[in-house]
């Protein structure tokens, strides 16, 4: 069977950049977003450039719907051999006006659904074979997308840290177990904006930056995931921050 890459919020942006990447080393790119229908034009481009690409509509907040969505894949797909962990859940508010529904929906973006996952994939990982690619008892890649919130709070950005920072320690944990069992978990800090739409319509003098290598380019960053799934257990990378030159840090 194929190995698998599973992108888990296959976005326009870094998700899907992640998942070209991985498709044209030869993976079978399993990607999810809420709807479907909004990975369409993702996997018309892996499938045109000659990758193999399956689309999931799923929550990864559900339990039901992740465990589901990871049997089908090992069942009829292929064993996931890297996992990668892309849900934003970035939504700016005053403290002082924030909910409770809104500050606890992001924490389940940002970090719940990193548990759900992450426990699903893993608890496949450790069961298998020793894998060719990255040296003697590596069984898997797991990574988790964190962010400049992963580091520390700003202003309006309570819910968003909070979520982000829980990711963080969760990688840390499960970097620290599975480790010894052949797993490499990293967790990636994007520091900085990217090369969005978002940013280009909502920032334009930071857009502008662009062309000076003032913003992330997503290819960039997911050429960071495919080294960090080639490192060699010897030299296992945890946390990996990336941000432009000119990002004051």
């Amino acid at each position: 069977m194929s190995k698998v890459c599973l992108v888990i919020g296959a976005g326009d942006a870094t998700g899907g950049a992640v998942a070209r990447r991985f498709a044209r080393e030869g993976y079978t790119v399993c990607a999810t977003r809420r709807t479907l229908d909004k990975l369409q034009p993702l996997l018309a481009q892996i499938r045109q450039d000659g990758g193999v690409a399956h689309g999931f509509g799923s929550d990864a907040r559900n339990e039901d719907d992740v465990i589901a969505l990871v049997e089908h894949i090992e069942a009829s797909i292929g064993p996931i051999e890297v996992m990668v962990f892309n849900i934003g859940a970035n939504s700016p508010n005053s403290i002082l006006t924030e909910t409770v529904r809104r500050y606890t929906k992001m924490w389940e973006m940002a970090c719940l659904a990193g548990f759900i996952t992450g426990r699903e994939v893993a608890k496949r990982m450790v069961s298998r074979e020793e894998l060719a690619v990255s040296g003697k008892a590596h069984k898997g890649t797991i990574i988790f997308t964190g962010a400049s919130a992963s580091l520390r709070g700003s202003a309006h950005f309570a819910g968003f840290a909070g979520g982000k920072m829980a990711l963080r320690s969760l990688a840390q944990s499960m970097a620290r177990e599975l480790g010894p069992m052949g797993i490499h978990v990293a967790h990636t800090i994007i520091d900085g904006a990217i090369d969005t739409e978002f940013i280009r319509t909502q920032f334009p003098q930071r857009y502008a930056l662009k062309d000076e290598g003032g913003i992330l380019n997503p290819d960039h960053i997911a050429d960071a995931y495919w080294i960090l799934h080639q490192q060699p257990r010897d030299a296992w990378t945890h946390e990996l921050d990336l941000r432009p030159y000119m990002e004051k840090f």
